[in-house]
């Protein structure tokens, strides 16, 4: 079941791992305050919590960057209430964070933005092509490629899918000026791959292996599929681009 969770409802898990942190936490506090005879401060149990936390969600299977998530939340809102701000801020900023990582609820796909570096390097290959390519960014995020490359190739078509609410707005505002560009509230298992001459992605390993399936199914031939730093198990890329930036990331090309 745990397992289940941790690859269908990572965020549900990250919940109970936090409320499961907080128990053992409080009642390791009330244990160590009865036998010490001096009472720990909260600081020491928001700190305890955060490390339970954060070898909890390590032990029961959560990705490697929901560590870094579990270990920060506790010591985070310590900090937003040391600061006199109210619940209703704390919530708001939880809500907004929500709203742009909804895709981790399902999918584990957080938001992860493509640098102008890999953008780059990306308009490098995208200059071998036709200059009327069609291009779809499957989870476009806030939109920063799509709006990047739209201004560097005008007479090819863009188009962004996404369905975390805040950043498929913020997208498709950014993108509602470009003639060439378009963002649609669409889950990217419900994009037909062959209407595009390019296909690239930047979401996570857990969708890769799917993905690489569809993309044999449905891409054209001639077609591209670039992702984002992520491999397909099973399948070479014909092309690997090292980027050189800060996070090592790479662009992998399949082409069909």
């Amino acid at each position: 079941m745990l397992a289940h969770l941790a690859s269908r409802y990572p965020l549900l898990l990250a919940v109970l791992v936090q409320l499961a942190a907080l128990v053992v936490a409080v009642v390791g506090i009330r244990l160590w305050a009865s036998f010490a005879g001096q009472r720990p401060s909260l600081l020491a149990l928001v700190c305890l919590q955060a490390v339970l936390a954060a070898l909890l969600g390590e032990l029961l299977g959560l990705a490697r960057w929901w560590v870094f998530i579990n270990l920060l939340f506790a010591p985070a809102l310590y900090l937003v209430s040391g600061r006199g701000l109210s619940a209703g801020i704390a919530a708001l900023g939880f809500l907004l964070l929500l709203l742009l990582n909804w895709n981790s609820l399902r999918e584990r796909v957080p938001l992860y933005l493509t640098g102008r570096q890999t953008r780059e390097r990306l308009a490098e290959l995208l200059a071998e092509r036709e200059p009327t390519f069609s291009f779809v960014d499957l989870g476009c995020g806030l939109g920063d490629t799509l709006v990047d490359l739209s201004r560097r190739f005008p007479q090819a078509t863009f188009v962004g899918v996404e369905t975390a609410p805040l950043s498929f707005a913020l997208a498709w505002l950014r993108c509602l000026p470009r003639r060439n560009c378009q963002v649609r509230y669409r889950d990217l298992w419900r994009v037909e791959l062959g209407e595009f001459d390019v296909v690239y992605c930047f979401l996570s390993p857990a969708p890769m292996p799917r993905l690489g399936d569809k993309a044999r199914t449905e891409q054209r031939a001639g077609s591209w599929l670039i992702s984002n730093t992520f491999e397909i198990p099973g399948q070479p890329a014909d092309r690997v681009l090292e980027v050189g930036d800060l996070r090592g990331s790479r662009l992998l090309l399949w082409r069909r």
